[in-house]
């Protein structure tokens, strides 16, 4: 009785055990991870609609940010070679000068000096050349020896010298030798602009004397600045001479000033990059130099397989797109994403999903009904 009493305990508790297991299973099976179900109302309300991809020719915008330049020979130091102490001047920085504009006035005796000693030199030369045509006929009738002809001839020859260059010099001063003669004296001399331009620096105030080697003024060129661009190793490649660009300030990036590359550095520095300099089509008088400029380069367009932006979905921080099973079952798929431009984004892993059907509109809310399934 006893025997019969404990077979009947084991065989009750070896089928509660069955029972439990095949619950416990049944109570873990997780459903099928990305795989949604939609009813016939959810689908109706998404409106959703299915595509496939596409190959596109698309082309990348690179961004880049540099300043506005000045190239070297649109920017002219004012210095005087003499020196002398400033008279007169009324240049203030971001004034606009003419080409062969009174800019300055610089006085000092060294001027009076330069002046009286060529025409000194001007006055004798007359009596040296005749001296030397009577040496040379004497010399030639045997009645003067070589020796005095030879004289005559270095003192006349030497006196041409000097004339010419402080000719020369007074010319570099500024002073016009063919208005000088012994009543046109001046102390001082007049410094022209040699461009059209704006000044960016004055160094001097009136009554400094200054040296040849000082820097009195800064004149800058405006016509023919360019755009200095900063361009990473990665990217130097995708540019070439010719290439057009738009370019703009963070005060106003509305409006974009049209661009072409000019030249492309041949080096790199210690950060990896190089300048790209860059000509402006029309020139912008609100344009000044060292005015920082954000620019866009559309580099080489390339064959791609593109959807929709609205098709790619963002979930747990990767990009997946919805591939249909049935008619109402879809499953989410990761994709790698590139460029995106003008409503469509580049599949990088394209080539698994060809010929597959993709929700195009509605994956969003096919999305939604995946997150709702998954907290239920």
């Amino acid at each position: 009785m006893k025997y019969s009493l404990l077979i009947l305990i084991a065989t009750v508790l070896l089928q509660a055990c069955g029972s439990k297991t095949k619950s416990s299973a049944s109570e873990t099976a997780a459903p099928v991870e990305g795989l949604v179900t939609l009813t016939d109302a959810q689908f109706k309300n998404a409106a959703i609609e299915m595509i496939k991809l596409q190959q596109q020719q698309i082309s990348s915008i690179l961004k880049l940010n540099g300043k506005i330049d000045v190239p070297p020979q649109n920017i002219v130091s004012i210095s005087v070679p003499m020196g002398g102490y400033l008279k007169s001047t009324k240049l203030l920085p971001g004034l606009h000068v003419k080409k062969g504009e009174v800019i300055a006035v610089i006085e000092d005796q060294q001027y009076i000096q330069l002046q009286q000693d060529y025409l000194t030199a001007k006055a004798k030369l007359p009596f040296l050349e005749n001296e030397y045509n009577r040496q040379k006929e004497l010399n030639e009738s045997k009645a003067s020896s070589d020796k005095n002809f030879q004289q005559a001839e270095a003192e006349f020859r030497s006196q041409k010298v000097l004339i010419s260059a402080l000719a020369e010099k007074l010319k570099l001063a500024g002073i016009a030798i063919s208005r000088l003669d012994e009543s046109n004296i001046t102390r001082s001399i007049q410094v022209y602009s040699p461009i059209d331009g704006y000044v960016s620096a004055v160094n001097v105030n009136i009554g400094k004397y200054v040296a040849p080697t000082d820097v009195l003024f800064e004149l800058i060129n405006p016509t023919d600045i360019h755009l200095a661009l900063t361009v990473f190793e990665k990217d130097v490649n995708k540019l070439f001479i010719g290439q057009k660009l738009v370019t703009y300030t963070n005060n106003d990036p509305s409006n974009k000033h049209a661009c072409e590359i000019l030249l492309i550095g041949k080096d790199l520095n210690n950060e990896r990059n190089t300048e790209v300099h860059c000509h402006f089509e029309a020139y912008d008088k609100t344009l000044i130099p060292g005015t920082y400029m954000n620019a866009e380069v559309e580099v080489k367009n390339k064959t791609a397989w593109v959807v929709p932006e609205d098709a790619v979905v963002r979930f747990e921080n990767k990009h997946y797109v919805f591939v249909k099973k049935t008619d109402k079952q879809f499953e989410l798929t990761e994709v790698q994403t590139g460029i995106s431009e003008k409503g469509l984004t580049e599949i990088l892993n394209g080539d698994a999903l060809q010929q597959k059907e993709i929700v195009g509109k509605g994956a969003y809310t096919v999305l939604m009904s995946l997150k709702n399934k998954t907290e239920d």
